[in-house]
């Protein structure tokens, strides 16, 4: 397996896996799924911003997941605070994508500058507390019944690493 960073011209097959989880999944809120062209701009903010867009790719190049960091909120006070997605081709689930994104992720986001990372996972889906749980995350907060999809209610749980310095100096520049 190959972790990459994404460029725009994977938009299409990130849409695709991500369809999947739009229709069949509770990871994600969304009920319609985006098109590739809205997914490419999506792709372009996160890039421009220079927070981290990777792909796993097998070894005959197909996307096998990707993963993303944003910053948490929009306010500047955030600006040190990412917030992690991780969405991997249904066939691929539990074949280590996911640790291995989640792993490059955390890397790529210190790199990029920020110092908490959130998880924020929709449908509380145990497979992906599991995988951040295995990465050094830990639960910082659920939100029960926030969202509704599939015709049921569902909880959203927060957990959180602290990643480079974290929380125990400075930043290197105020707002």
């Amino acid at each position: 397996m190959m972790i990459q960073p994404a460029t725009l011209a994977d938009a299409a097959e990130v849409a695709e896996i991500y369809a999947h989880h739009v229709r069949c999944g509770t990871a994600t809120y969304e009920l319609e799924a985006p098109a590739p062209s809205e997914m490419a701009a999506r792709m372009a903010k996160v890039i421009a911003a220079g927070w981290p867009w990777l792909v796993a790719r097998d070894p005959a190049g197909q996307m096998l997941g990707y993963g993303y960091v944003v910053q948490f909120r929009d306010r500047a006070a955030y600006r040190y605070a990412g917030e992690d997605s991780i969405y991997i081709r249904n066939e691929c689930r539990g074949q280590g994508v996911g640790k291995a994104l989640l792993a490059a992720l955390i890397g790529a986001s210190e790199t990029a500058g920020f110092r908490q990372l959130y998880a924020v996972i929709g449908g509380a889906e145990p497979g992906s507390i599991a995988l951040h749980a295995a990465l050094g995350f830990s639960h910082a907060g659920r939100l029960r019944g926030s969202g509704r999809k599939a015709g049921r209610w569902l909880d959203t749980v927060f957990m959180q690493i602290a990643i480079g310095a974290g929380d125990t100096a400075p930043p290197p520049s105020e707002p």
